[in-house]
């Protein structure tokens, strides 16, 4: 057993990797907040649009046979129009001979043009009871519809029935509405008509507080007297006859235009605008209504327009003259937010359509590499498992297994215990890369102690694991070197499995079959199921497809000239393992996976251990990528990896991770807003899809199957940490930074395995 210390540097390394430690988690820790907050901005569009897209029905009473006790008669048999002037309720009723033309559920981008278009031919006011949601999508319609001179009124902002909600839901549903036309066309308004609402007799026990309230606020509530029942689409002569008022009667109109397919209502308007007009009718808004009603008691405000019957209100608002008098000019905080609302809505209008084509191509993608991963598993695992296949004459002679240390004194022994029992005869080199907790002394005493005297252990100064794997090459005294780290441990066979495919003089590489030792925790096994169907999923599609992207630092062998031509483990990039494992292909040399070399290792106990740790992985491989993409233009084994193997990487490895969030977020939304039956049957086949997968996966590799019931959680807490890692490492790789070689906190609770599978 031989030991090398360098003399010098030795104790000043800690306090150097301690400051550079610091030095990234400082930087790190605005990386980490900028991909939580595109996390929640993500969430946060989605959750408007949904709030936005809320479906708006027929007019429907959503109960019958409500008590009215609580409700003068007065206002049960009154006129449409309830006002509270003075604090004292009363009604208003549409003179004789006159229409007041009232269109709920609005505004929707097909039909609401097309009502305009005919309002403004037939130059017949109207009064708009818009929802404030619909506002908000489609605010140049509104802006247009006021600039016309038409009066607007409030339907809530999600069209609820406000009869069972609380005050806050209430002055919400209206803020919220009067915010969106602010923004749209610059006012606010003092007209109402709750969904789902008919003539005033309907008013109940549970309305009435409601109006009452709206009433103090000072709204006035416009109902109806005559009712198209055009959401009923009963076809156009139907809809103008139940819109004519009986015995030359006024009326408040009722018609719509949005809430749902309203092509008969576009055909009736015209015929009933010229029906009415030919029996003397006159038209005007809720507006003109209450200024003729004024008029005729003498009590007009001053100010207030004197629109009568047949005589259409002034235009609004901007520059068009002076305000409808229901309408108030917006200024203010109210002004700019309503603008911002807008601007928020405007976001989320285009980003949901372009989230739902990318949540189309990440569906397809998944379901794909799924397919493809099933497929060509399957065709490796008939390949490698025929009786006549060899990678030819059996490798028998030793080999040189390098082990690098940083600060391992819980696990160095048991990696040396394990590799005393190899089947096959090696050279044990561990390179102490200036560890600080004993590591050097440890090996050494358990080399002795187990009497193996083959093992050296050289001391350098902290330069990295990269600098420390070159070392070990340097000094092996075999042309084949097996890697493998500090917290690894081997079973009895895998050494003599993994060098096998160096009988073939084209294999440069092989990868082993790392596994998780300490998978009893739920971290643990969360882990084990991704091992398990990484490496005989994943690695078995990219060995058949001859571009291996990463061998696993874990356990992994290489021809020590094809190391030495390539230049060795880089310190170019945070994943050393796969920008070798490219350098590789590149060279011309193949990369070959062996399932049957087993290496059981500790993996990350703590989720902050794991986020590091994946980090450093994830970030590590698109840097390896971005280093090596001349391969996407080179010609021979270089070109066949950039234009087969890297595409492959990037769409399976960063693209579709990236996205994939896509699918949880959507579901969610689904949930919510759309169908919660539907989305989570298809949450459920998707994960159907992935326990088939890991299932086989499981089966390949003679696992036992009871960890598969930690897949479900694992696709609901696990998989969003990983997502999140994920966009961390973009966010890194676009604004720069780099990391050195980290330190997980190990246990040394993963022994010498007695077997494979357990």
């Amino acid at each position: 057993m031989t030991t090398t210390t360098p003399s010098r540097g030795r104790r000043r390394a800690p306090s150097r990797l301690g400051r550079a430690a610091g030095r990234a988690a400082a930087l790190q820790k605005p990386r980490v907040l900028l991909a939580g907050l595109l996390l929640l901005a993500l969430t946060s569009v989605m959750l408007l649009d949904g709030y936005l897209r809320a479906e708006v029905g027929g007019d429907q009473r959503v109960r019958d046979g409500a008590s009215s006790s609580k409700v003068p008669d007065a206002i049960l048999n009154g006129g449409p129009i309830l006002t509270f002037r003075g604090g004292q309720a009363t009604t208003v009723s549409v003179p004789d001979k006159t229409i007041a033309l009232t269109f709920d559920d609005g505004p929707n981008p097909t039909y609401t043009p097309q009502v305009l278009e005919t309002l403004e031919k037939y130059d017949v006011p109207a009064t708009f009871f818009v929802v404030g949601s619909m506002v908000s999508r489609y605010p140049d319609i509104v802006k247009d519809m006021v600039e016309q001179g038409n009066e607007v009124g409030i339907h809530t902002f999600t069209h609820v029935d406000l009869s069972y909600q609380s005050d806050a839901r209430v002055d919400r549903e209206m803020q919220q509405t009067q915010l969106a036309l602010a923004g749209a066309a610059g006012i606010t308004t003092t007209l109402f008509r709750a969904p789902y609402s008919s003539e005033t007799d309907a008013i109940d026990n549970y309305s009435w507080p409601v109006y009452e309230k709206l009433g103090a606020d000072g709204y006035t509530s416009v109902f109806v007297d005559t009712d198209s029942d055009d959401w009923k689409k009963p076809g156009v002569a139907k809809i103008v006859k139940w819109a004519t008022p009986t015995k030359s009667k006024g009326a408040s109109v009722l018609f719509h235009d949005a809430g749902g397919e309203r092509s008969q209502t576009i055909k009736a308007l015209p015929r009933y605008i010229e029906k009415m007009r030919a029996d003397g009718y006159t038209f005007t808004t809720i507006s003109g209504v209450l200024a003729a009603e004024q008029t005729a008691t003498g009590q007009q405000q001053a100010g207030a327009p004197a629109a009568g019957n047949g005589e259409r209100p002034g235009a609004a608002a901007t520059g068009a003259g002076s305000l409808q008098a229901a309408h108030r000019e917006a200024t203010g905080a109210t002004l700019y937010e309503g603008k911002a609302l807008l601007a928020a809505v405007a976001v989320a209008e285009y980003a949901v359509p372009t989230l739902s084509v990318g949540l189309m191509v990440v569906g397809v993608a998944v379901m794909g590499r799924f397919g493809m991963m099933l497929l060509l598993a399957r065709r490796h695992y008939r390949q490698r498992n025929k009786r006549r296949f060899s990678w030819g004459p059996t490798v028998s002679r030793p080999v040189s297994v390098i082990v690098p240390a940083y600060n391992e004194k819980e696990c160095i022994a048991n990696t040396l215990k394990s590799l005393a029992q190899s089947t096959h005869p090696i050279e044990i080199i561990v390179v102490d890369d200036g560890s600080t907790d004993g590591t050097s002394e440890i090996a050494r005493d358990a080399a002795r102690a187990l009497g193996m005297t083959n093992v050296r252990v050289i001391r350098q100064e902290n330069a990295g694991k990269p600098a420390a794997l070159n070392n070990g090459v340097r000094s092996a005294r075999h042309d084949i070197v097996v890697m493998m780290d500090g917290d690894t441990v081997f079973e009895a066979d895998t050494v003599r499995q993994l060098v096998q495919p160096f009988a073939d003089p084209a294999v440069g590489a092989v990868a082993g079959n790392a596994k998780v030792g300490n998978r009893d925790t739920i971290i643990g096994a969360w882990q084990h199921i991704e091992y398990v169907m990484g490496f005989n999923l994943d690695r078995r599609m990219y060995d058949l497809l001859r571009c291996m992207p990463t061998i696993p630092g874990a356990i992994g062998a290489f021809r020590r000239e094809a190391v030495l031509e390539v230049g060795g483990m880089s310190e170019d990039t945070l994943a050393e393992d796969t920008d070798i494992t490219i350098a590789m292909h590149r060279a011309g040399w193949r990369v070959v996976y062996q399932e049957h070399a087993k290496a059981w290792t500790e993996a990350p106990g703590s989720l902050k251990q794991l986020w590091s740790q994946r980090y450093r992985w994830s970030y590590g491989t698109m840097q390896a990528l971005w280093k090596h993409r001349k391969s996407l233009t080179d010609k021979g084994p270089s070109g066949r990896f950039g234009r087969v193997g890297m595409p492959l990487v990037v769409i399976f490895q960063i693209v579709t991770p990236v996205f994939a969030p896509l699918i949880d977020v959507f579901t969610a939304y689904s949930m919510i807003f759309i169908d919660f039956k539907a989305a989570l049957l298809a949450w459920f086949a998707v994960l159907a899809v992935q326990l088939v997968c890991a299932a086989y996966a499981f089966r390949l590799d003679r696992e036992k199957y009871r960890y598969l019931l930690m897949m479900p959680l694992q696709q609901l807490a696990y998989r969003q940490m990983m997502y999140l890692v994920l966009i961390h490492s973009c966010i890194t790789a676009l604004t720069g930074g780099r990391l050195r070689w980290q330190k997980l906190k190990r246990t040394g609770e993963v022994g010498t395995p007695a077997g494979a599978g357990r």
